[in-house]
């Protein structure tokens, strides 16, 4: 079982509504009624630590295994890149799943 947080070096007004938007669409998660803009530094301890890419230079924060998924932030762009970054983690967030189930940490 994986208890999923996200966060961010700066807090923003709101989410990218594009993402939002899609999410819903596809997933029908309304991350506007469980999701808030929070920092790092407010997280719990982790064990793993997926960073995003999106040449975001983030501090040190604890964890036992690490992954950067490299992805570009599709923020400003139309909905097919926004698209393909969310069915990227998709694929990102199975094969760790699998990793995990696999003991492969």
């Amino acid at each position: 079982m994986f208890d999923c947080y996200s966060a961010g070096t700066v807090v923003v007004d709101k989410i990218n509504p594009d993402a939002v938007r899609l999410l819903k669409q596809i997933h029908n998660i309304d991350m506007e009624e469980t999701q808030f803009s929070k920092l790092i530094t407010d997280l719990p301890p982790i064990d793993i630590l997926i960073t995003m890419g999106c040449n975001v230079e983030c501090p040190a924060i604890p964890h036992t295994y690490h992954e950067d998924w490299g992805l570009e932030d599709p923020s400003g762009k139309c909905d097919e890149e926004f698209l393909k970054t969310i069915y990227k983690i998709e694929r990102n967030i199975l094969q760790l799943k699998r990793t995990v189930q696999n003991n492969n940490l």
